[in-house]
């Protein structure tokens, strides 16, 4: 093997680890997954085609699992930006911290009711923006209420919340706790995602 073929062996190997660490998970949790495989690009490009790579300065995300966002976001940050990874399952917060070595990125082992206390604990600001594909619909309502009111006072007041859900049935709480939301959709992932665009 020559120096050249390392890195694309090397991605090849990371990616199976991280799609057979996925799948695991899944088996393990499937209402916290709602996929046995991770976003796919269409859906991440989806997501975060609204943020103004420029001036974002303070971005979070709940559940990252893998990091298949977590990576697209980082790619474009902002060298003096930072990104706050929230997650609950031990695994992927222990593959996190392995597999991404990067000074802007802060994995967080917890809940995403505590952004705002991971917030103040880090010195940072209010967010611009808060990405999420935690499954809403299969959570209690009041933790669903928490943290979607908890993601809103945590946003600058010009932020939005991006989200990506396998069913529609948060719709309703997110139009009772934002501004305005705006609809989207995404056919090429498995299964179809509905994306949502929030703002204070």
């Amino acid at each position: 093997m020559t120096a050249q073929d390392r890195p694309s062996v090397m991605a090849g190997t990371e990616r199976r680890a991280q799609l057979s660490l996925f799948a695991r998970n899944f088996f393990k949790h499937p209402r916290m997954l709602g996929s046995i495989i991770p976003s796919s690009p269409y859906l991440v490009r989806r997501l975060l085609e609204p943020v103004d790579w420029e001036r974002a300065r303070v971005i979070v995300e709940y559940g990252p699992g893998v990091g298949t966002i977590t990576r697209e976001i980082l790619k474009h940050l902002h060298p003096e930006a930072t990104l706050v990874v929230i997650e609950t399952n031990e695994e992927f917060v222990d593959f996190l911290q392995r597999s991404l070595l990067d000074p802007r990125l802060q994995v967080i082992s917890g809940s995403a009711e505590t952004i705002q206390a991971e917030l103040d604990r880090l010195g940072l600001p209010a967010a611009d923006y808060v990405v999420a594909g935690i499954p809403f619909s299969t959570m209690p309502a009041e933790i669903r209420e928490r943290i979607l009111k908890g993601s809103r006072e945590a946003l600058l007041p010009e932020g939005s919340m991006l989200i990506y859900q396998f069913s529609p049935k948060v719709l309703t709480d997110l139009r009772q706790v934002f501004s305005a939301v705006e609809c989207g959709f995404e056919p090429i992932n498995i299964p179809p995602a509905k994306v949502y665009f929030c703002r204070p």
